[in-house]
């Protein structure tokens, strides 16, 4: 398992055991979620994707052809659990997710689907965040993959008809220079580095873990660029160039610079300086509050399939590879390089609080706007 993206999945089974308890005291109730006009707009304005996106919808049949002999060879932890698991929905469950790391750990089960292996239907959609806030807002989807920050603007929008039911992704931020001159973030005072995403959540990742080994960008230059792709050419270009880049550009640029090597993981740097046991979180799933009440025995099959299939695109990393390509998440070369980086994980209950309560403080504690003006209280963390 790569570094910080093994933890957690074992607390998957009590999620969804108290997911499955609820059903014998579960009144069914039936979605009326409405999205609000700020919903759409806020939250539109917090997003930054670390990744260019494009839309792509993905049926039962996506990549059925070209993946099935990758997604057959393996065994995972998603088919034994499935013998287990509660009984699932008779509808199917839709399901979204960005392009990127925030989609890869939902291929094995987006094939198991495709092949009629899952243990109850699915709709896989795979859109742009712009396209995914107004569909959960609304009820058109049940579950969505989405950027940490964005799961509390979506929560204090809507007055709390979304939940965060699982952590799926840690960080993917890494420093990346071309030498071999940083080897720790006291080792950044003084140096140049460019990033993406100025006054956005990498920004406020950087300035946390700077601030906490007692350094600011007072300290040294950042050249923010408006994407990560621009800073590719730039690390060619520029002796000793350093640089703050988001997975899978990290691969791209492994790849394609000489002499480019990972100087340091940011997401082992913010668990070094952490003090209240918050992590660097990319991603997280969240779920519709109706639909976690109206279905509780669905959302708890979800999370255990999901636990198997995040599971598999971490021990399987060519079979992953092979998956992500074909259902047009990135290119298969570049997420066999990426995939080992990216922390996919499946952190449930009150880890996942724990983790994820912490960061969004220190992102309230740079911009309130960043996660919805107000730090979510405790209804956002579904713990059963």
């Amino acid at each position: 398992d790569d570094s910080g993206s093994g933890s957690g999945s074992g607390s998957v089974g009590g999620a969804a055991t108290g997911m499955a308890a609820e059903a014998a005291t579960t009144t069914t109730v039936t979605a009326t979620t409405a999205a609000t006009a700020e919903a759409a707009t806020t939250t539109t304005a917090a997003a930054t994707a670390t990744a260019s996106e494009t839309t792509t919808t993905v049926s039962s049949a996506a990549a059925a052809t070209t993946a099935t002999t990758a997604a057959a060879e393996s065994t995972t932890a998603a088919d034994s659990a499935a013998q287990t698991a509660p009984d699932g929905a008779a509808e199917p469950v839709r399901v979204a997710a960005m392009k990127g790391p925030t989609g890869m750990g939902l291929v094995k089960l987006m094939q198991d689907s495709a092949d009629g292996l899952a243990g109850q239907p699915y709709d896989f959609f795979i859109g742009t965040i712009d396209e995914i806030i107004p569909k959960i807002s609304t009820g058109a989807l049940d579950i969505a993959a989405v950027p940490a920050n964005i799961a509390a603007v979506l929560y204090n929008n809507t007055g709390g008809k979304v939940k965060v039911i699982a952590i799926n992704t840690l960080g993917v931020l890494y420093v990346v220079e071309k030498g071999e001159s940083i080897n720790s973030v006291a080792d950044l005072k003084g140096r140049t580095i460019f990033a993406s995403g100025k006054g956005t959540t990498p920004e406020y990742a950087l300035n946390y873990v700077l601030a906490q080994n007692g350094l600011s960008q007072d300290d040294l230059t950042v050249e923010f660029k408006s994407e990560p792709a621009e800073i590719i050419p730039l690390l060619t270009q520029t002796e000793n160039a350093a640089a703050l880049l988001p997975q899978p550009f990290v691969a791209t640029a492994l790849s394609k610079v000489d002499g480019t090597r990972i100087a340091l993981d940011w997401t082992a740097e913010w668990d070094r300086a952490a003090t209240d046991g918050s992590a660097l979180v990319t991603s997280v799933l969240v779920a519709r509050s109706e639909f976690i009440e109206a279905q509780p025995l669905a959302a708890a099959r979800f999370l255990i399939e999901f636990a198997g299939s995040s599971e598999y695109a971490r021990s399987d990393v060519d079979g992953a590879a092979k998956l992500v390509g074909a259902f047009g998440i990135i290119d298969e070369a570049i997420a066999r390089l990426a995939l080992p980086y990216c922390n996919i994980t499946c952190i449930t209950g009150n880890e996942m609080k724990g983790k994820l309560s912490g960061y969004l403080g220190a992102l309230f504690g740079q911009n309130p706007q960043s996660v919805g003006g107000s730090q979510p209280d405790e209804g956002l963390y579904y713990i059963p």
